[in-house]
């Protein structure tokens, strides 16, 4: 991690505010109304990679936009980095809005900037967003709870580290949810992994590809069909992969509706 102490200090001048602000899943219209506020208003946006175009359009006309975009294998800024970024910013009196997928405590990172940001006295909020998770299950027309169906949920990063090792037994089955966020790319090692730990192959899997926007596709397959769906229907991010009962295929007039509603 960047050595905060040795950052430049404001000289007198009164820090700027950072701002955690969850961008949603995708669609400019399920932002929080605090969240477009600051978005209007900020000097700054530092934004992730997965932030839709049109939510960028909403920002001041003068704002300054840093992408610190993430792909697989391949970062445009490492996390100390971006720690450091929104520290010199706000303590240069700016304030900044720092626009992530989703919310910005779900696998957005969000916590190690906010203990960045107060290691170096900088004023930091968060605003949190829809997860991609609800918000594309729901946009799906998919209950990640039913009571016929799943009382527990579970959400897991498809790309921590150690994955291989990790014992994921019990986080998929009768009455649970498990929704895999960052899974595209190695979906293969999922399914393989969960049928390891007990998880019948033919279990109901969905994949959610750009929740919520006009170009949504809602994908199914058997668990040991996962990465055979993902390679013949050229997948990519942002996706998510639903297991368990909820990602059965529903009757074909509600995925239309749930399909129209988003177009």
């Amino acid at each position: 991690m960047a050595d905060m102490s040795k950052l430049p200090q404001s000289e007198g001048r009164t820090a700027g505010t950072v701002y955690l602000v969850g961008a949603g899943p995708g669609a400019a219209d399920l932002l929080t109304l605090r969240a477009a506020r600051l978005l209007m208003s900020a000097g700054i946006v530092v934004h992730d990679g997965l932030v839709s175009t049109e939510i960028l359009e909403m920002a001041r006309s003068d704002a300054r936009f840093i992408s610190v975009a993430k792909r697989r294998s391949r970062h445009s800024m490492p996390q100390d980095e971006i720690n450091a970024l929104l520290v010199r910013e706000a303590l240069a009196g700016n304030t900044v809005v720092r626009l992530k997928g989703g919310d910005p405590f779900i696998f957005g990172r969000g916590g190690e900037e906010a203990e960045a940001c107060r290691a170096a006295g900088v004023p930091v909020e968060v605003v949190p967003g829809i997860t991609s998770a609800l918000g594309g299950a729901a946009a799906a027309q998919m209950p990640l709870t039913h009571r016929d169906h799943a009382s527990i949920v579970t959400f897991v990063a498809g790309q921590c580290k150690g994955l291989a090792e990790q014992d994921w037994a019990g986080l998929a089955g009768a009455g649970r949810t498990l929704v895999i966020f960052m899974g595209v790319a190695t979906s293969a090692s999922i399914a393989e992994k969960l049928m390891a730990d007990g998880l019948a192959p033919d279990a109901p899997i969905a994949v959610i590809e750009n929740a919520t926007r006009s170009d949504m596709r809602v994908l199914r397959a058997p668990l040991a069909g996962l990465a055979d769906l993902v390679d013949s229907a050229r997948v990519r991010s942002p996706a998510l992969i639903v297991i368990g009962d909820v990602a059965a295929e529903p009757d074909p007039i509600v995925t239309e509706l749930a399909l129209e509603a988003v177009r």
